[in-house]
């Protein structure tokens, strides 16, 4: 008889709506357990504002929620801290410090951070630029916001791969933290489809394994902080951050379980960042999130 394992907190990137609230009901009504929301458009500059009221607001929403037990927050994608062009590095830098202190003022468990590319530069170049900004953002914010124990960390997302962008492997993660102090308001995001893009497998339980084991030699899995559950648009090792609803994309759901049923994960959240019908995850993604993660139980029974 197989020991009993919890399930997986089962989350989805939802959109936020005028006074971010309306993100918990969206979560809820999709059957999500935690949401994910940008702290502003993804792709503008310019940051939302939100007062202190506003964020007060949604953290005791947060705090009252029958089932969404936790919010993720995901940075706008125009952030480059890896560039040579330094008005880009420079408008980058601000902007991950908006989208830092919004997520800390909300309450949120992490922000997720695409590093960005360094342009043909190199990565040894870059590195003391990205290291900069986030020691940076993090310590502005920390001495600010209502967060200055670090509880909202910035979550370093691993790379499709495509052109120069930094964070392609666990080891280029792990040499951003560790020239960063191993500083512990960093943690890590993997992402599935980032994950096959990047010609990582783990379609099979011992591919699984080693990927699993991988990370914790790297950046280690304390650091790992949040999954995002995607399927791809593209085959295995095309370098391309392209998302596909699970089951109908070329990862499938085989392969998606291998990896979401390793027992050392389960404490992990798992966000769905697919296009569903077209408007974002649905109830029906959701659920195929959750018999997912039951096929990758039995595969380990």
């Amino acid at each position: 008889m197989g020991c009993y394992r919890a399930p997986v907190l089962i989350g989805a990137h939802v959109r936020a709506g005028k006074g971010l609230v309306p993100a918990l009901e969206r979560g809820a009504d999709i059957g999500a357990e935690v949401v994910q929301i940008f702290t502003q458009s993804p792709r503008t500059w310019k940051p939302s504002q939100y007062g202190d009221q506003v964020l007060a607001g949604y953290r005791a929403a947060q705090a009252d929620h029958p089932s969404i037990v936790a919010t993720f927050c995901h940075a706008t994608y125009l952030i480059n801290l890896a560039t040579p062009d330094p008005e880009l590095a420079a408008k980058s830098r601000a902007c991950l410090g908006a989208n830092l202190a919004t997520a800390r003022g909300l309450g949120a468990s992490g922000l997720v951070l695409h590093i960005g590319s360094h342009r043909g530069s190199g990565f040894e170049s870059a590195l003391p630029k990205v290291t900069e900004a986030l020691l940076g953002a993090l310590d502005v914010c920390s001495s600010t916001s209502v967060d200055p124990d670090g509880s909202c960390p910035i979550l370093l997302e691993n790379a499709a791969g495509a052109g120069d962008t930094v964070g392609r492997s666990f080891d280029e993660l792990s040499r951003v933290i560790d020239a960063a102090g191993a500083d512990e308001r960093l943690g890590v995001c993997l992402d599935t489809q980032h994950l096959w893009a990047s010609g990582t497998a783990f379609g099979t339980v011992e591919e699984a394994d080693r990927v699993v084991a991988a990370v914790d030699a790297s950046v280690g899995l304390g650091r790992l902080k949040c999954l995002h559950l995607n399927d791809s648009k593209v085959p295995f090792g095309a370098n391309r951050d392209r998302h596909e609803n699970i089951g109908d994309g070329a990862i499938g759901p085989d392969a998606l379980a291998a990896l979401l049923g390793h027992p050392r994960l389960d404490t992990v959240p798992a966000v769905l960042e697919v296009p569903g019908g077209g408007d974002g995850p649905r109830g029906v993604d959701v659920a195929r999130a959750r018999d997912v993660w039951l096929q990758g139980v039995e595969l380990r029974a």
